[in-house]
């Protein structure tokens, strides 16, 4: 029989004198005196280091605990219940106020965090956080930086399905990841996919929206021209009226019909992100930049001639015709009869057509991003989907020739999503780099959505891409790089069209070209006045968050500004997957030693030193017996 090791005989000693010190009243006078008896002899052989004796004294011990010390059901269950309370108690504290690991569940973070991606995420960035509330204990507001990543809370915010059980027993809110764009008094101007801005002193602060390694990051201010719409409950004389168009979900434009039977629409211009003293945004497409960007999805000769009111005999011919709303105005108000048959006010858009030629399609190619979608028997559906809404869709896009398996494409790469969220860039032969024209349509239209309802089908179709345009620098840019340059004669003839349309245009309701406005800079430097009149203004204590893949993020633009309180903190490291993303996330660096962390680690460092300190007591040789 192998001899009890010295450190096996200690343990042996501290289990049984703390089963003792808790049943000794119940035992009988000498059960309990030879128990103790025995015990003190193992302590002074073990504290001696007398191997061979020691080993003979723990095995007469396991025999009386055995014998006389045996746990009962009840003692069993209580260390059982007791252990779990306190790893929960724990792990909320450490989870809420230290850190915590959380895994990527969305694409609307791409490029910088991708599904599956695993993170640690420090609690201590900002301040130190109440557990389980939106508060803190502390809050430094000079440590939040733009262009920073954070981590939120849901709580008492406008966002659909936030509830959340943490551990499968409390009750909570989900947490967001985001890029911080804007802090308290920042008023925001949008333009070529980049943000122009002051802060609440007047100091230009575009630089510092603009990090060189976020040049692949585009911003877009809506995500809807009228995402949000809040109508009545009925309808008055057959019509829904007033409507109301939400935007960072604040009413910013009404529509209503007039008792003379005039439809209408007016700037909100609410104060909460309004620069008070400002003269009211006179139009929709001034706020915040809107007339800069377009909606946009690829249509063939045929859906031109049939869903828009333009006509492609009168423009050069083009492989596929590039389709962007912009301009909502208005002036253009009327009455539509919306998808769901409700008649009520609709904003006025603009529409433009320009043909793209071969050149065009395969720039679109290189560059083509999509959403992380999965292919089953010819079939693709977006990544995460439900099994039972995949199987009983009849809206499904077709890949042919696509083998089952999970893909993505970013910047014109296609990759195969392997286990745990692994990609594999595909070689040039897989069918999926096949081009055509209707190859390049489909994933240009449906590879966001992956939902043919999404495709061309009717007049005034409200179920659009989230594809967009702008321009920069005079080029014209889709999937963040510039596809028509400056100087391609595609442009060049587009430009004229537009400019041709609006000397013809109606006087009372003239058209408004999409070109090229520039930033808002004068002589040189931001237009102050001009970002004050037109930006956006953030709130007090409220911050601004933009998801880097705009086409797939709900963000501020949907559920609003995100109160201080709600800041949780920040990711501080990429450990899943392997890979050249690895590491710190694209970010600016946040100061690693602050008061918060400093604070926190000392209080860690307290209770880790304060536990050893009462351990020892508890269990260090000699052991105290009770006389």
């Amino acid at each position: 029989m192998k001899i009890y090791s010295l450190r096996k005989c200690k343990h042996i000693l501290r289990h049984a004198f703390h089963l003792f010190q808790k049943k000794k009243k119940g035992m009988a006078p000498e059960t309990r005196n030879l128990m103790q008896e025995a015990l003190l002899a193992l302590q002074q052989e073990v504290m001696h280091e007398n191997e061979e004796r020691a080993d003979e004294l723990a095995r007469q011990i396991e025999s009386l605990c055995g014998a006389h010390l045996r746990k009962t059901s009840w003692d069993h269950a209580r260390e059982l219940i007791v252990a779990l309370v306190f790893a929960l108690v724990v792990a909320v504290l450490v989870r809420q106020v230290w850190f915590e690991f959380y895994e990527i569940p969305s694409g609307s973070m791409r490029p910088t965090f991708k599904e599956q991606d695993r993170l640690v995420v420090t609690k201590t960035t900002f301040g130190v956080n109440v557990p389980l509330q939106p508060a803190e204990f502390y809050f430094n507001p000079a440590l939040v930086e733009r262009n920073g990543i954070v981590i939120f809370t849901g709580e008492n915010m406008d966002i659909r399905d936030v509830d959340t059980m943490y551990f499968y027993l409390f009750p909570g809110k989900k947490q967001y990841i985001k890029r911080l764009i804007g802090r308290p008094g920042d008023i925001l101007y949008f333009y070529g996919g980049q943000i122009y801005g002051i802060d609440s002193d007047g100091r230009d602060i575009s630089l510092a929206l603009k990090g060189d390694s976020l040049s692949k990051i585009e911003h877009i201010p809506f995500i809807d021209f009228d995402r949000k719409l809040v109508l009545p409950p009925n309808p008055i004389g057959g019509i829904y009226s007033p409507v109301y168009i939400y935007q960072m979900n604040e009413p910013v434009v009404k529509l209503y019909v007039s008792p003379s039977n005039q439809v209408h629409g007016e700037m909100v211009n609410p104060p909460q992100i309004h620069v008070s003293g400002a003269p009211p945004i006179a139009d929709y497409g001034d706020m915040w930049g809107f007339k800069n960007f377009g909606m946009v999805r690829l249509l063939t000769r045929d859906q031109v001639k049939n869903l828009t009111d333009q006509n492609p005999s009168d423009m050069e011919e083009g492989l596929l015709y590039l389709e962007i709303r912009h301009h909502p105005s208005l002036t253009g108000v009327k009455l539509i009869r919306d998808e769901m048959g409700r008649l009520r006010p609709s904003i006025g858009l603009s529409t433009s057509i320009i043909p793209l030629q071969e050149q065009h399609l395969r720039q679109l190619f290189q560059n083509m991003y999509t959403a992380r979608f999965e292919v089953k028997n010819g079939k693709a559906y977006r990544y995460g989907m439900d099994s039972k809404a995949v199987a009983s869709s009849i809206f499904l896009p077709h890949l042919a020739n696509v083998p089952n398996g999970c893909y993505e494409f970013y910047h014109g790469k296609a990759y195969e999503v392997l286990w745990q969220g692994i990609t594999k860039q595909l070689p040039s032969t897989h069918p999926l780099y096949r081009f055509t024209p209707s190859t390049v349509q489909l994933l240009f239209n449906l590879g966001i959505e992956w939902d043919t309802r999404f495709s061309p089908q009717v007049k005034n179709q409200r179920l659009v891409p989230a594809r967009y345009a702008y321009f920069r620098q005079g080029s014209l840019y889709l999937l963040g790089a510039p596809i028509l340059a400056q100087d391609d004669q595609t442009l060049t003839n587009f430009l004229q069209r537009e400019q041709a349309r609006e000397k013809t245009s109606n006087p009372q309701a003239p058209y408004k070209p999409f070109e090229d406005l520039g930033p808002p800079v004068k002589n040189g430097y931001l237009d102050i006045d001009f970002v004050r009149q037109n930006g956006l203004m953030i709130p007090p204590k409220m911050y601004l968050v933009l998801g880097d893949n705009h086409a797939m993020s709900a963000d501020s633009r949907e559920f609003g500004f995100v109160p201080e309180q709600n800041l949780r903190g920040s990711p501080e490291l990429i450990f899943w997957p392997p890979g050249p993303r690895w590491g710190a996330p694209d970010q600016p660096p946040y100061p690693f030693f602050n008061g918060p962390r400093s604070f926190v680690w000392a209080l860690v460092a307290l209770c880790a030193l304060g536990g050893t300190i009462y351990w020892r007591k508890k269990n260090g040789l000699p052991l105290k017996f009770d006389k």
